[in-house]
């Protein structure tokens, strides 16, 4: 459930150092002074990309800054299209409740913010992230790089665990039904993705599952009261972006994992194979909208994925020989050692853009 990206850029570094220089540090300043230091820039960039900060720009910044960059909110959008699409399907079925809704859109973000911070103590402390492993290089580690000690960082843990289980209970109190039943899915998964589902070659599967029925279909139940196995067909189509990216990540990084004794999927089936994987899953998204206009699940507009295909041959290139051991000239900077994941992204963020348009329109014309 990682997909974090590169460095910050250097309007907002150089924005924070010149505050420092004017004396306005996180430990020294003034009740007023830190008023002044909320910096909602900053907050837009975190929810963009994964910035890395030194400890004196780290110090500088806002507890809402703090806590969007050690959750790692930049993937967290991905929850909120999950819950959005859950959403949009209830208000097809003439069910949709604002109340419920952003009680799900907030409970699935901060449960998946508690995983994201899960997971990074999970792998810091059984030695993973140790001496510039994988996971440094691309983003800021707030245990690894020494930005946070142990107990600050249980605050957020707690915190943002609590707010997420605070939404659940209201939920489950509201709606009863399978809503407990999914939240304890939820909850399985939030524990025990990185320990030991990563580790044993079911980090992926869980993705597409958590991203698909459980997150879609999960937040359609709690809307409607029922279960849809269409929408559960169509959040399969959705939760596969996610999960190629993810695919894609563990096989950048296969040699690190093995190396590790993190045994994920990729590390399981090899290089090649699970090149050959993330192709065959970016095809399945296409088949199964064909499937559901076929089936007359949905109509015409789900097929306006199709104006991606035109990725496709560019992807097969790529994913047909191994990852460079260099980044081409005028590789994106801040994304390597990001290189199958990076496509994966590129593709998963277009094709969801007419996905969304599509079911968007199949709504309104419905």
């Amino acid at each position: 459930m990682q997909f974090d990206q590169g460095p910050a850029n250097t309007e907002i570094v150089t924005k924070i150092r010149r505050r420092e220089e004017i004396g306005y540090s996180h430990n020294q300043s003034s009740g007023c002074e830190q008023a002044q230091m909320i910096d909602v820039k900053m907050w837009g960039h975190a929810l963009n990309r994964m910035p890395k900060l030194s400890q004196s720009e780290w110090q500088a910044l806002d507890p809402v800054a703090k806590w969007l960059i050690a959750s790692r909110a930049s993937v967290l959008f991905m929850t909120f299209t999950a819950a959005a699409l859950g959403g949009l399907m209830a208000w097809r079925a003439g069910v949709f409740q604002w109340d419920l809704w952003l009680a799900t859109v907030f409970g699935l973000m901060f449960a998946h913010a508690t995983n994201n911070l899960l997971n990074d103590y999970t792998d810091s402390r059984r030695g993973i992230d140790k001496e510039n492993y994988y996971r440094n290089q691309y983003g800021v580690h707030v245990l690894e790089d020494g930005l946070m000690d142990e107990p600050q960082f249980w605050r957020y843990v707690g915190v943002t665990a609590g707010i997420a289980l605070a939404l659940g209970g209201w939920l489950v109190y509201q709606r009863s039904g399978l809503t407990f039943d999914l939240m304890l899915a939820g909850a399985f998964f939030v524990l025990f993705y990185t320990w030991p589902l990563k580790y044993y070659g079911l980090g992926e599967p869980a993705v597409l599952l958590v991203w698909g029925p459980l997150m879609v279909g999960g937040s359609f139940y709690v809307l409607a009261g029922f279960w849809s196995w269409d929408v559960t067909w169509l959040s399969l189509v959705f939760a596969l972006g996610p999960t190629t990216v993810l695919f894609g990540k563990h096989t950048d990084k296969l040699d690190a994992d093995k190396a590790k004794g993190v045994n994920t999927l990729p590390v399981i089936l090899g290089e090649k194979i699970s090149r050959y994987a993330v192709l065959a899953m970016m095809v399945a998204q296409y088949l199964l909208c064909i499937g559901l206009v076929v089936t007359g699940s949905f109509a015409w507009p789900l097929l306006l994925v199709l104006a991606s295909l035109n990725s496709m041959p560019r992807l097969f290139s790529l994913y047909s020989e191994p990852k460079p051991e260099e980044p081409p000239q005028n590789y994106p900077e801040g994304i390597w050692p990001l290189w199958f994941s990076a496509q994966a992204f590129r593709h998963t963020r277009r094709f969801t853009s007419l996905f969304l348009v599509g079911v968007i329109l199949d709504t309104l014309i419905a």
